[in-house]
């Protein structure tokens, strides 16, 4: 199975993009999707350092709270 994690945009520079989230900073490659198709404030899917897509900000909320019950569940099975 593979993960995309939803990121905001920071900056651009070219084909890099900085991007955050819930306090982590990464340089994300945009080769994949091209830096003229974003902007600073744009979410996307980052899959092993590549941007794979732009998402709305409301998916990007949606899929963080989906990622949270699954941590919750997977504490509750550990405990």
């Amino acid at each position: 199975m593979c993960l995309a994690v939803p990121m905001r945009i920071v900056s651009i520079d070219n084909f890099i993009a900085r991007c955050a989230t819930r306090g982590v900073s990464r340089d994300v490659s945009l080769f994949l999707i091209g830096p003229e198709n974003v902007a600073a404030g744009d979410y996307v899917l980052v899959h092993v350092g590549y941007a794979i897509q732009t998402i709305s900000r409301s998916d990007a909320a949606a899929s963080w709270e989906l990622f949270d019950i699954i941590n919750l569940e997977q504490d509750r099975l550990h405990a």
